[in-house]
């Protein structure tokens, strides 16, 4: 078998950082994306000094001529993508904001990076993973976006990822038959720049679950979401 290519979008730091980390550690070529080539040339430099092994390639998930350079080097360089990690993401509301004084320039900026960049990078890559009939596409959630749980604070986040739930159930419905699995996954309140050092748990943990899901095996679950490799509510 050919080596899978996996792709992993805003990656050069925090949770897409450790992903990358542990799909190359698994065997697979990633490619490492971010829309600054500086930091996403200094990530790969660090990740090579510790011995491991990942590509990059430079991607703005808000723009569909990036988006579409990138589609097409991955077409030319690779034939093939097998995994997809949608982990680019943004939270933009100000602290204590709540939604009756949101603005919605706030609401369209984070839909603009945490759904409808998803959304494009997806429509791009599945051609590819249909020519092969295998594909693995993980979307970050969070729990903050669960209905079941929905409180206050942080609005446009909230909102931007239970709409990216809804997108990973369609998704995963359109593609039944294919070969790839669509499923989403919340990392947990993780140590990063945007969970804050306060956060319980270490990009280990938090990175965990979406490896698991990019590298399911044949008849794994498609159209879950999942936290620590259980299934949680919607």
């Amino acid at each position: 078998m050919d080596q899978r290519i996996a792709l992993v979008s805003g990656a050069n730091r925090g949770i897409g950082l450790e992903i990358s980390r542990q799909l190359a550690r698994r065997g697979l070529k990633v490619v490492l994306t971010s829309r600054s080539a500086a930091k996403g040339r200094a990530a790969i430099k660090a990740l090579t000094e510790n011995q491991v092994e990942v590509h990059y390639h430079l991607l703005d998930v808000t723009s569909p001529v990036s988006i579409k350079a990138l589609a097409a080097h991955v077409a030319e360089r690779y034939g093939r993508i097998d995994v997809l990690v949608n982990n680019a993401g943004v939270m933009l509301d100000p602290r204590g904001s709540r939604v009756l004084d949101a603005k919605p320039k706030i609401f369209r900026d984070t839909l603009e990076t945490n759904l409808l960049g998803p959304l494009q990078l997806t429509q791009a890559l599945v051609p590819l993973m249909k020519k092969h009939g295998y594909g693995r596409i993980v979307n970050l959630s969070s729990g903050q976006g669960q209905l079941s749980g929905m409180g206050v604070g942080t609005p446009a986040y909230r909102v931007s990822k239970t709409a990216l739930n809804a997108l990973t159930r369609m998704l995963a419905a359109e593609l039944t038959g294919t070969g790839i699995l669509v499923n989403s996954m919340c990392p947990g309140w993780v140590k990063t720049d945007m969970g804050g050092p306060d956060a319980p748990r270490t990009l280990e943990q938090g990175a965990d679950t979406a490896v698991w899901l990019a590298t399911l095996p044949e008849g794994g679950p498609n159209g879950g979401f999942f936290r620590d490799r259980q299934p949680i509510p919607w």
